[in-house]
């Protein structure tokens, strides 16, 4: 009978060995920020959010399924580009969207936002819509890779087309870089022309 003995060589190998057999550890999937963006300055006093959409929960909705919840990444999407930099007025930024949806082999996810600027006393005075969408058909191998992905593309797109509706619709209510809030003018008597 023929004794296994244990090398120096194979000893270090052993870790590795146990690690393969260890199984796969879970992937873990990194929030979705956008801080990095530059930020788009409203000129309104304060900004507020609303989420006027929520998943079922039930099938077809498989947004439970996603690593990163589609409703909370767009409120943080918000938070990081929009800035209120005027002194009076507000902006809502609200939350008409975000579902990641299968039926048999496709799967389909989209993404729709709402920027409406109020005044003080509450008249609506402007807003900006932005809706972006993907899908995907066929075998799927790894569903919360295949979600993550499809939120982090819808994300991207919608962070392209939020900034193109509110420079397009509210134009008005970007506040101009070095001078958020626009200051009154007082009257100021003209001086005389020269040579008279």
């Amino acid at each position: 009978m023929s004794a296994l003995r244990l090398t120096r060589r194979s000893s270090l190998l052993l870790p590795f060995l146990l690690a393969a057999c260890g199984g796969d550890e879970p992937v873990v999937y990194k929030p979705l920020r956008y801080e990095y963006l530059r930020p788009i300055d409203l000129n309104v006093k304060a900004i507020d959010f609303e989420q006027r959409f929520v998943p079922s929960g039930v099938a077809p909705d498989i947004s439970g399924q996603c690593p990163v919840d589609p409703v909370a990444t767009l409120r943080q999407m918000g938070d990081d580009r929009l800035k209120p930099l005027g002194g009076s007025g507000r902006a809502v930024f609200s939350i008409s969207d975000a579902s990641l949806i299968r039926r048999e082999d496709l799967i389909r996810g989209s993404l729709e936002v709402t920027v409406e600027v109020l005044t003080d006393d509450g008249q609506h005075v402007g807003y900006a819509q932005a809706r972006v969408s993907r899908s995907h058909r066929g075998r799927v191998d790894d569903l919360r890779k295949l979600l993550y992905d499809t939120v982090s593309g819808m994300m991207n797109d919608m962070n392209v087309e939020l900034e193109f509706q509110i420079r397009n619709n509210l134009k008005s209510w970007l506040a101009v870089e070095g001078n958020a809030a626009p200051t009154p003018v007082e009257a100021a008597p003209l001086a005389a022309p020269l040579g008279r």
